[in-house]
Protein backbone atom coordinates (compact mmCIF):
# COMPACT_ATOMS: atom_id res chain seq x y z
CA UNK A 1 0.00 0.00 0.00
CA UNK A 2 2.86 2.37 0.86
CA UNK A 3 4.54 1.59 -2.44
CA UNK A 4 1.28 2.31 -4.29
CA UNK A 5 0.87 5.68 -2.54
CA UNK A 6 4.49 6.59 -3.23
CA UNK A 7 4.02 5.82 -6.90
CA UNK A 8 0.83 7.91 -7.02
CA UNK A 9 2.49 10.89 -5.34
CA UNK A 10 5.54 10.83 -7.63
CA UNK A 11 3.44 10.68 -10.80
CA UNK A 12 3.08 14.50 -11.17
CA UNK A 13 6.83 14.87 -10.73
CA UNK A 14 7.38 12.21 -13.38
CA UNK A 15 5.03 14.04 -15.74
CA UNK A 16 6.81 17.35 -15.11
CA UNK A 17 10.20 15.76 -15.74
CA UNK A 18 9.05 14.16 -19.01
CA UNK A 19 7.52 17.44 -20.14
CA UNK A 20 10.78 19.28 -19.41
CA UNK A 21 12.75 16.68 -21.36
CA UNK A 22 10.40 17.00 -24.34
CA UNK A 23 10.67 20.80 -24.28
CA UNK A 24 14.48 20.69 -24.17
CA UNK A 25 14.67 18.11 -26.98
CA UNK A 26 12.22 20.14 -29.05
CA UNK A 27 14.34 23.25 -28.55
CA UNK A 28 17.46 21.38 -29.68
CA UNK A 29 15.57 20.01 -32.69
CA UNK A 30 14.42 23.49 -33.70
CA UNK A 31 17.94 24.87 -33.29
CA UNK A 32 19.26 22.06 -35.50
CA UNK A 33 16.59 22.40 -38.20
CA UNK A 34 16.57 26.20 -38.34
CA UNK A 35 19.72 26.56 -40.53
CA UNK A 36 18.23 24.07 -43.00
CA UNK A 37 14.93 25.95 -43.00
CA UNK A 38 16.69 29.28 -43.49
CA UNK A 39 18.76 27.87 -46.36
CA UNK A 40 15.72 26.47 -48.19
CA UNK A 41 13.52 29.53 -47.63
CA UNK A 42 16.27 31.92 -48.69
CA UNK A 43 16.74 29.98 -51.92
CA UNK A 44 13.24 31.03 -53.04
CA UNK A 45 14.08 34.72 -52.81
CA UNK A 46 14.52 37.05 -55.75
CA UNK A 47 18.11 36.88 -57.08
CA UNK A 48 17.99 40.58 -57.97
CA UNK A 49 17.59 41.49 -54.30
CA UNK A 50 20.40 39.18 -53.27
CA UNK A 51 23.02 41.91 -53.26
CA UNK A 52 21.14 43.78 -50.55
CA UNK A 53 21.59 40.77 -48.22
CA UNK A 54 18.22 41.37 -46.55
CA UNK A 55 18.01 38.32 -44.33
CA UNK A 56 14.42 37.36 -43.48
CA UNK A 57 12.54 34.28 -42.35
CA UNK A 58 10.26 34.46 -45.39
CA UNK A 59 11.14 35.79 -48.84
CA UNK A 60 9.34 38.89 -50.07
CA UNK A 61 8.75 37.24 -53.47
CA UNK A 62 8.41 33.45 -53.53
CA UNK A 63 10.07 32.42 -56.80
CA UNK A 64 12.23 29.74 -58.40
CA UNK A 65 14.27 32.36 -60.25
CA UNK A 66 17.28 31.85 -57.98
CA UNK A 67 17.52 28.21 -59.02
CA UNK A 68 17.50 29.23 -62.67
CA UNK A 69 20.05 31.94 -61.88
CA UNK A 70 22.30 29.34 -60.22
CA UNK A 71 22.48 27.18 -63.35
CA UNK A 72 22.66 30.16 -65.72
CA UNK A 73 25.37 31.90 -63.70
CA UNK A 74 28.14 29.62 -64.91
CA UNK A 75 28.51 26.95 -67.55
CA UNK A 76 30.18 24.81 -64.88
CA UNK A 77 27.26 24.65 -62.44
CA UNK A 78 26.36 21.10 -63.47
CA UNK A 79 30.06 20.22 -63.58
CA UNK A 80 30.48 21.27 -59.94
CA UNK A 81 27.75 18.87 -58.89
CA UNK A 82 29.21 16.10 -61.05
CA UNK A 83 32.70 16.63 -59.62
CA UNK A 84 31.37 16.46 -56.07
CA UNK A 85 29.43 13.30 -56.89
CA UNK A 86 32.44 11.58 -58.48
CA UNK A 87 34.76 12.51 -55.62
CA UNK A 88 32.32 11.71 -52.79
CA UNK A 89 31.18 8.37 -54.25
CA UNK A 90 34.76 7.30 -55.00
CA UNK A 91 35.95 8.15 -51.50
CA UNK A 92 32.90 6.46 -49.96
CA UNK A 93 33.44 3.22 -51.92
CA UNK A 94 37.19 3.03 -51.26
CA UNK A 95 36.70 3.70 -47.57
CA UNK A 96 34.01 1.04 -47.21
CA UNK A 97 36.14 -1.55 -49.01
CA UNK A 98 39.62 -0.79 -47.67
CA UNK A 99 38.56 0.13 -44.13
CA UNK A 100 36.49 -3.05 -43.82
CA UNK A 101 39.41 -5.14 -45.09
CA UNK A 102 41.75 -3.49 -42.59
CA UNK A 103 39.18 -3.83 -39.81
CA UNK A 104 38.82 -7.54 -40.53
CA UNK A 105 42.59 -8.01 -40.50
CA UNK A 106 43.04 -6.15 -37.21
CA UNK A 107 40.14 -7.90 -35.49
CA UNK A 108 40.32 -11.49 -36.73
CA UNK A 109 43.75 -12.19 -38.22
CA UNK A 110 46.68 -12.67 -35.87
CA UNK A 111 49.99 -11.34 -37.17
CA UNK A 112 53.15 -9.99 -35.61
CA UNK A 113 52.97 -6.34 -34.61
CA UNK A 114 49.20 -6.12 -35.00
CA UNK A 115 48.60 -4.20 -31.76
CA UNK A 116 51.56 -1.87 -32.33
CA UNK A 117 50.43 -1.04 -35.85
CA UNK A 118 46.87 -0.40 -34.71
CA UNK A 119 48.14 1.85 -31.91
CA UNK A 120 50.15 3.85 -34.47
CA UNK A 121 47.04 4.26 -36.59
CA UNK A 122 45.06 5.48 -33.60
CA UNK A 123 47.81 7.96 -32.73
CA UNK A 124 47.42 9.41 -36.24
CA UNK A 125 43.89 10.42 -35.26
CA UNK A 126 45.37 12.78 -32.68
CA UNK A 127 47.04 14.90 -35.39
CA UNK A 128 44.89 17.91 -36.36
CA UNK A 129 43.61 17.94 -39.91
CA UNK A 130 45.19 21.33 -40.66
CA UNK A 131 48.69 20.13 -39.71
CA UNK A 132 48.79 17.57 -42.52
CA UNK A 133 47.58 19.89 -45.27
CA UNK A 134 50.91 21.59 -46.05
CA UNK A 135 53.02 18.41 -46.47
CA UNK A 136 50.11 16.74 -48.29
CA UNK A 137 49.84 19.70 -50.65
CA UNK A 138 53.58 19.58 -51.36
CA UNK A 139 53.33 15.84 -52.01
CA UNK A 140 50.41 16.18 -54.42
CA UNK A 141 51.52 19.33 -56.27
CA UNK A 142 55.32 19.22 -56.31
CA UNK A 143 56.17 15.52 -56.16
CA UNK A 144 53.33 13.66 -57.88
CA UNK A 145 52.26 16.74 -59.90
CA UNK A 146 48.59 15.74 -60.04
CA UNK A 147 47.16 19.13 -59.08
CA UNK A 148 43.71 19.99 -60.46
CA UNK A 149 42.78 16.35 -61.20
CA UNK A 150 40.39 13.81 -59.73
CA UNK A 151 43.25 11.78 -58.16
CA UNK A 152 44.37 14.87 -56.23
CA UNK A 153 40.87 15.17 -54.78
CA UNK A 154 40.38 11.46 -54.05
CA UNK A 155 43.74 9.91 -53.08
CA UNK A 156 44.33 11.85 -49.79
CA UNK A 157 41.03 10.48 -48.42
CA UNK A 158 41.26 7.00 -49.93
CA UNK A 159 40.82 5.45 -46.47
CA UNK A 160 40.60 7.03 -43.03
CA UNK A 161 41.78 5.76 -39.68
CA UNK A 162 38.41 6.48 -38.12
CA UNK A 163 36.66 4.10 -40.52
CA UNK A 164 39.27 1.41 -39.84
CA UNK A 165 38.61 1.87 -36.13
CA UNK A 166 34.84 1.56 -36.62
CA UNK A 167 35.23 -1.59 -38.72
CA UNK A 168 37.67 -3.16 -36.28
CA UNK A 169 35.47 -2.50 -33.26
CA UNK A 170 32.37 -3.90 -34.93
CA UNK A 171 34.00 -6.96 -36.50
CA UNK A 172 35.66 -7.78 -33.20
CA UNK A 173 32.18 -8.55 -31.81
CA UNK A 174 31.53 -11.21 -34.48
CA UNK A 175 31.95 -14.66 -32.86
CA UNK A 176 35.15 -16.47 -33.83
CA UNK A 177 33.19 -19.73 -34.05
CA UNK A 178 31.56 -18.50 -37.27
CA UNK A 179 34.95 -17.91 -38.85
CA UNK A 180 36.26 -21.27 -37.67
CA UNK A 181 33.22 -22.97 -39.18
CA UNK A 182 33.92 -21.26 -42.50
CA UNK A 183 37.54 -22.46 -42.38
CA UNK A 184 36.33 -26.02 -41.77
CA UNK A 185 34.16 -25.67 -44.89
CA UNK A 186 37.32 -24.83 -46.87
CA UNK A 187 36.98 -21.03 -47.15
CA UNK A 188 40.13 -18.94 -47.46
CA UNK A 189 40.53 -15.52 -45.85
CA UNK A 190 39.07 -13.63 -48.81
CA UNK A 191 36.05 -15.95 -48.99
CA UNK A 192 35.51 -15.55 -45.24
CA UNK A 193 35.57 -11.78 -45.71
CA UNK A 194 33.17 -11.70 -48.66
CA UNK A 195 30.76 -14.47 -47.62
CA UNK A 196 30.76 -14.18 -43.82
CA UNK A 197 32.15 -10.87 -42.55
CA UNK A 198 30.70 -8.57 -45.22
CA UNK A 199 27.04 -9.71 -44.86
CA UNK A 200 27.26 -9.55 -41.06
CA UNK A 201 28.74 -6.03 -41.15
CA UNK A 202 26.04 -4.23 -43.12
CA UNK A 203 25.31 -1.97 -40.15
CA UNK A 204 28.80 -0.59 -39.74
CA UNK A 205 29.33 -0.41 -43.50
CA UNK A 206 26.20 1.75 -43.85
CA UNK A 207 27.41 4.03 -41.05
CA UNK A 208 30.81 4.35 -42.73
CA UNK A 209 29.18 5.05 -46.10
CA UNK A 210 26.93 7.82 -44.76
CA UNK A 211 29.57 9.56 -42.66
CA UNK A 212 32.24 9.33 -45.35
CA UNK A 213 29.97 10.59 -48.12
CA UNK A 214 28.77 13.53 -46.04
CA UNK A 215 32.30 14.50 -45.04
CA UNK A 216 33.63 14.23 -48.60
CA UNK A 217 30.68 16.09 -50.10
CA UNK A 218 30.96 18.97 -47.62
CA UNK A 219 34.74 19.34 -47.73
CA UNK A 220 35.83 22.81 -48.84
CA UNK A 221 39.42 23.42 -47.78
CA UNK A 222 41.25 20.63 -49.64
CA UNK A 223 39.39 20.97 -52.98
CA UNK A 224 39.97 24.72 -52.73
CA UNK A 225 43.72 24.11 -52.37
CA UNK A 226 44.27 21.65 -55.22
CA UNK A 227 41.88 23.01 -57.87
CA UNK A 228 42.77 26.09 -59.88
CA UNK A 229 40.18 25.98 -62.68
CA UNK A 230 36.40 26.27 -62.44
CA UNK A 231 35.80 23.03 -64.35
CA UNK A 232 37.46 20.97 -61.59
CA UNK A 233 35.87 22.69 -58.60
CA UNK A 234 33.41 20.85 -56.41
CA UNK A 235 30.04 22.34 -55.53
CA UNK A 236 31.23 23.62 -52.15
CA UNK A 237 34.11 25.49 -53.77
CA UNK A 238 31.95 26.61 -56.68
CA UNK A 239 29.50 28.34 -54.36
CA UNK A 240 32.17 30.86 -53.38
CA UNK A 241 31.95 32.26 -56.93
CA UNK A 242 28.62 33.85 -55.98
CA UNK A 243 30.37 36.19 -53.57
CA UNK A 244 32.18 39.27 -54.78
CA UNK A 245 33.95 42.21 -53.15
CA UNK A 246 30.93 44.51 -53.14
CA UNK A 247 27.96 42.15 -53.29
CA UNK A 248 26.82 38.58 -52.79
CA UNK A 249 24.24 36.68 -54.81
CA UNK A 250 22.74 35.36 -51.62
CA UNK A 251 19.54 33.68 -52.86
CA UNK A 252 21.24 31.86 -55.80
CA UNK A 253 24.01 30.76 -53.45
CA UNK A 254 21.40 29.34 -51.08
CA UNK A 255 19.72 27.65 -54.05
CA UNK A 256 23.01 25.96 -54.88
CA UNK A 257 23.49 24.96 -51.26
CA UNK A 258 19.97 23.48 -51.19
CA UNK A 259 20.65 21.48 -54.35
CA UNK A 260 23.95 20.27 -52.92
CA UNK A 261 22.18 19.05 -49.77
CA UNK A 262 19.78 16.77 -51.66
CA UNK A 263 22.22 13.84 -52.24
CA UNK A 264 23.07 13.75 -48.53
CA UNK A 265 19.41 13.57 -47.54
CA UNK A 266 18.76 10.84 -50.12
CA UNK A 267 21.69 8.75 -48.90
CA UNK A 268 20.85 9.21 -45.24
CA UNK A 269 17.18 8.30 -45.53
CA UNK A 270 17.92 5.33 -47.80
CA UNK A 271 20.35 3.91 -45.22
CA UNK A 272 18.59 5.29 -42.15
CA UNK A 273 17.67 1.83 -40.85
CA UNK A 274 21.28 0.68 -40.71
CA UNK A 275 22.54 4.03 -39.47
CA UNK A 276 20.23 4.10 -36.44
CA UNK A 277 21.26 0.54 -35.59
CA UNK A 278 24.92 1.43 -35.75
CA UNK A 279 25.19 4.84 -34.09
CA UNK A 280 26.78 3.21 -31.04
CA UNK A 281 29.01 0.86 -32.99
CA UNK A 282 32.16 2.55 -31.66
CA UNK A 283 31.19 1.53 -28.15
CA UNK A 284 31.31 -2.19 -28.96
CA UNK A 285 34.09 -3.84 -27.04
CA UNK A 286 36.68 -5.27 -29.40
Amino acid sequence: MALFKQHTISKPLLYTRNTAIVVVLLAFALATLFPIYFMVISSFGDPIEAGAASYSLWPRDFTFASYKFFFDFSEYSFRWLLNSLIVAVSIMVTNVVFASLAGYAFSKIKFRGRNVLFALLLSAMMIPYQVTQVPLYILVVNIFQIENTYPSLILPSLVTVYNIFLAKQFMGSIPNEIIESAKVEGCNQFQIYTKVIWPLSKTVLAVMAILTFMESWNTFFWPFLVTNTMDMQTIQVGLKNFRFANTTYFAPMMAGATISAVPMFVLFFSLQKYFLEGVTVGAVKG
